[in-house]
């Protein structure tokens, strides 16, 4: 075992908890009224840069995609001595082939896009455009602030507390550690994308194992309320809002427990990608703590740590060029070329035929119709809605927006920062563990359709 930790602790050792864990709480969890909606403070800085860089934006991040693959090729054909000193360069830049095949095809996308250069399928704005136009700008922005502030949530002893506070909850129900509510929480309140950026520094770090990194980002990764919002209302139905999203967060639930007890996410190792040190654990409670004062021992613990004003601000930009160097050519890659199959292939049309009879037997009306929204949200989550908005009856469209919406895993955002990360997931894996979603929430959400309809 390693040292015990100190029982003592003072005022400004609480202060140091407690100040930038509330901080953190805020600008990631807290709702806020802005411009008539409902919003986290971080999508409102999000949303300030944005605006603010609108029509520089695509470019912007053409040449950070540009740039990305330039390093990437100086490193595998020049290897510079300074990869021996920065593991954080090598972790960045030093990738294996099948990521440089995506770097490269990335970078040619961007580039055709945005100058609008060689086959319209790929630059059009319903693929390429859709990635570089409206995706990466959000991208960009979110991954600048939720980068920048992410330390707050994670290296102050937020995780520890509610690690200590929730594991008999999340052990029991999902085979997770209790910290795993906090991913969720900001994936709920925020965007999924944040999720997907805290569960694989998590990983990183030595929290999570392999299994649960994979289960955490593609159960707990969820749409926010904002994005839902969007989604109900593309279908026609905005008043049906409150029915429609307490569907989804059942569904979702009933997804989170029955998925990763199948195989693949069951068949994950519970190893580690760093082995933590056995000073500690938030799941075995020692004598004369209760769970309480054990997670603020450990949360004190961390925060003691962590006081240098210089490391959170170089932990924030580290966390800010990995997800956009790491993340963005990926993206922009392999959601472009799902757009494209989606757009001008009838693939997941043929894929969607199995659904048809399905479809007829829990009488969904105009069930050829739906069939053809339930397997193209692996390239988007936005496609089935905008493909299923013309479709007659009310309970379809219903369906056809509570599906897409716990299907999660769509390659033009969360697919594509799973397989950007290091979290060990295959495109494939990410497909079936789609597919299991889709059948698993699909009977729940026809039922509750019939009842409401």
């Amino acid at each position: 075992m390693g040292k015990p930790l100190q029982k003592s602790r003072s005022a400004g050792d609480l202060f140091a908890f407690i100040i930038p864990s509330f901080l953190g709480i805020f600008f990631f969890m807290i709702p806020i009224s802005y411009k008539g909606e409902i919003t986290i403070p971080i999508a409102v800085l999000s949303g300030f840069i944005q605006e603010l860089l609108a029509d520089w934006l695509p470019a912007i991040m053409t040449a950070i995609i540009v740039l990305t693959l330039i390093g990437t090729l100086v490193i595998k054909t020049v290897r510079p001595h300074i990869l021996n000193r920065s593991p954080f360069l090598k972790s960045l830049l030093d990738v294996p082939v099948i990521w440089l095949i995506a770097r490269t095809l990335g970078a040619a996308f961007a580039i055709m896009t945005l100058f609008k250069l060689g086959p319209e399928a790929i630059w059009s704005e319903n693929t390429g455009g859709l990635l570089l136009n409206d995706l990466l700008p959000i991208l960009f922005s979110v991954f600048l602030f939720a980068g920048l502030f992410l330390p707050l949530l994670l290296d102050f002893g937020l995780l520890e507390l509610f690690g200590t506070l929730l594991t008999k909850v999340m052990r029991p129900i999902f085979k997770l550690p209790g910290r795993s509510s906090i991913d969720c929480l900001a994936s709920w309140l925020g965007d999924g994308t944040i999720g997907v950026l805290l569960t694989s520094k998590q990983y990183e770090e030595g929290y999570y194992t392999r299994r649960e990194a994979v289960v955490i980002g593609t159960t707990f990764s969820v749409v926010s309320i904002t994005f839902s919002l969007v989604v109900i209302s593309q279908v026609g139905l905005p008043s049906m809002f409150v029915p429609f999203y307490l569907t989804v967060t059942g569904a979702g639930v009933i997804a989170a427990i029955i998925v990763p007890r199948i195989p693949p996410l069951s068949r994950k190792p519970d190893t580690y990608y760093v082995e933590k040190s056995d000073d500690y654990s938030e799941e075995k409670i020692p004598q004369g703590y209760t769970p309480f004062s054990w997670g603020m021992a450990q949360a004190v613990e961390k925060a003691r740590g962590n006081r240098s004003l210089k490391d959170f601000f170089l932990s924030g930009v580290k966390n800010i060029l990995d997800m956009w160097m790491g993340v963005a050519p990926i993206v922009m890659a392999l959601g472009t070329l799902a757009l494209i199959v989606a757009e001008y292939t009838p693939v997941f049309q043929w894929l969607g035929m199995p659904f048809i009879p399905v479809l007829e037997w829990m009488q969904v009306p105009e069930a050829k119709a739906a069939s053809e929204t339930l397997i193209v949200g692996f390239a988007d989550m936005f496609l089935p809605s905008v493909i299923g908005a013309d479709i007659a009856s009310p309970m379809t469209r219903f369906i056809i927006a509570a599906v897409s919406v716990t299907q999660l895993i769509y390659m033009s955002e969360v697919g594509g920062l799973l397989l950007g990360s290091k979290i060990p997931v295959s495109f494939w894996e990410l497909f079936i563990i789609f597919l299991q979603r889709t059948i698993v929430t699909l009977p729940v959400i026809v039922l509750v359709a019939h009842l409401i309809f």
